[in-house]
C-alpha cells in the first residue's frame, strides 16, 4: 500500500461550519477511516494546517484533535511549497482576497459559498483560477443530502414524467438573542458584514435546481427583514440591516417553475427543516434532508372540495417512503472526497468557481428583483 499525504491549509476552522462540518466531519473523518482509498492499493492521507486569526482557539482545536500545525499567518502558510490545497470557510467579506493569494501561490482552491460578495468578484476568481491552471471547487453540500439523492434517483429513473413544478420550504425561527441565545451568528443579520438569507441560501437553490432539474432561466423575488432588532453574542442590541426572509419564484429553462421560501423567521410545521415537493405528470415526491416520499399517478386519491364537511382522507398516509438502498455518508465529507480525487487523480469535477459564480448571480439578481419589483433573466455565464 502506498500512502500519499496532501497538506491542506484550512482557513476559518474556528467558525461553526468550518470546524464541525469541514474539519471534524470531513477531513478528520477521512483520517479516522484510514485515509481516502484511491484504488490500486493507494491511499490519500489529508494533513490539515489550521489557519485563523485567534491563536488560542486554533491551539485549542489542534490540541483537542491531536493536530500539530496551526498558524495565524496565512501568507507564511501559502508560501510553504508542501501545502497543496487552500480551503476557505471564512466570512464572505474576507474570502476574496484570501483566495486570490492562494491562487497566486499556485494552490488548488476549495471554498465555501458564496465565493464573493458580487458577480464581478466571483467571475474574477474563476478567471484567475483558470489562468493559473489550478484545480478549484465550491462547496455544494445540499445536493449530497440523502433526501435529495433519493430525489435524483427518481429523476434518473423517469418517475416524474414531465416535471411541472418544484416547491421548496426552508427555515426555522432564529431567536432574537435577548431572552434566548440566537442559533446563528449576529453577522448573518448585518448586510455590511455579508449577511442576509438571500446571499446565504440562493446559491444553494441555484445548484440544487441546476443539478436536479436544469438551469434557472429567470428569478422573481420578494425579500424582507421581518425581525429588525436583534441582540449579538455580547448581549448588545443591534439593528438588523440584512434580509431574514426571501420568497422566490424561479423559471427553469425546462419550462418548469420552482417556488422556494427561505426564512429565519418561520416556525416549523413540516417533517424536516427543508422540504422540496416535486410534481410531475406521472408522479410527485416530497424530499427533505434525509427522507423522500412518493405518490404515483396510479395511487393518487381523488379529493373533492367541500368546505362544509370535515376532511376524512388520510392524505399523508397515501404516500410511499423511498428506501435508502445504499449508505449515505456525510454530504460535506462526500464532496471533499470527490474534490481530493479531482486534485490527485484528475477525475472530472464540475462544481468549480464558475458554478459558484452562478449562485452569486442568482443571489444578486434576486436582491435586485426585490428592490425593483420585476423579474430578471439569468444570462449564461462564461469566462
Amino acid at each position: 500500500m502506498t500512502r500519499r499525504t496532501v497538506r491542506i491549509a484550512m482557513n476559518g476552522v474556528t467558525g461553526r461550519m468550518g470546524y464541525r462540518q469541514h474539519l471534524v466531519r470531513s477531513i478528520l473523518a477521512i483520517r479516522e477511516q484510514g485515509g481516502l482509498d484511491l484504488g490500486g492499493g493507494d491511499v490519500l492521507w489529508p494533513e490539515p494546517v489550521l489557519v485563523g486569526r485567534r491563536p488560542h482557539a486554533l491551539e485549542d482545536i489542534a490540541g483537542r484533535h491531536g493536530l500539530t500545525e496551526w498558524s495565524t499567518d496565512l501568507d507564511a502558510v501559502l508560501a510553504d511549497d508542501t501545502v497543496e490545497i487552500y480551503f476557505d470557510a471564512q466570512a464572505t467579506s474576507a474570502r476574496v482576497e484570501a483566495i486570490k493569494k492562494a491562487v497566486a501561490a499556485g494552490k488548488h482552491v476549495y471554498t465555501e459559498k458564496p465565493t464573493a460578495a458580487d458577480l464581478e468578484g466571483a467571475l474574477d476568481l474563476a478567471r484567475l483560477a483558470r489562468d493559473a491552471g489550478i484545480k478549484n471547487g465550491v462547496v455544494q453540500d445540499k445536493i449530497f443530502l440523502p433526501g435529495l439523492r433519493k430525489l435524483k434517483r427518481l429523476i434518473d429513473g423517469g418517475f416524474f414524467g414531465e416535471v411541472l413544478s418544484v416547491r421548496g420550504e426552508f427555515g426555522y425561527w432564529v431567536f432574537e438573542g435577548d431572552w434566548q441565545e440566537a442559533q446563528r451568528p449576529s453577522w448573518n443579520y448585518r448586510a455590511e458584514d455579508g449577511g442576509g438569507i438571500v446571499v446565504d441560501m440562493f446559491p444553494h437553490w441555484e445548484y440544487v435546481l441546476h443539478e436536479l432539474f436544469g438551469p434557472v432561466a429567470s428569478v422573481t423575488a420578494h425579500v424582507r427583514t421581518h425581525v429588525p432588532r436583534r441582540w449579538d453574542e455580547r448581549g448588545e442590541p443591534y439593528e438588523a440591516t440584512a434580509d431574514d426572509a426571501a420568497y422566490g419564484i424561479f423559471q427553469l429553462a425546462s419550462g418548469a417553475v420552482a417556488q422556494i421560501n427561505s426564512s429565519w423567521a418561520v416556525r416549523v410545521n413540516r417533517d424536516e427543516l427543508v422540504e422540496f415537493q416535486v410534481d410531475g405528470t406521472h408522479g410527485s415526491a416530497v424530499a427533505g434532508l434525509r427522507n423522500c416520499r412518493v405518490q404515483h399517478r396510479s395511487t393518487t386519491p381523488k379529493p373533492v372540495w367541500n368546505p362544509d364537511l370535515p376532511v376524512t382522507e388520510p392524505f399523508r398516509d397515501q404516500w410511499q417512503e423511498v428506501p435508502d438502498n445504499e449508505e449515505f455518508d456525510n454530504g460535506f465529507k462526500a464532496q471533499w472526497e470527490l474534490f481530493l480525487r479531482h486534485v490527485v487523480l484528475d477525475e472530472p469535477y464540475a462544481r468549480d468557481l464558475l458554478a459558484g459564480a452562478r449562485g452569486v448571480q442568482l443571489a444578486e439578481l434576486g436582491l435586485k428583483s426585490s428592490a425593483e419589483g420585476r423579474r430578471f433573466d439569468l444570462p449564461e455565464l462564461t469566462l
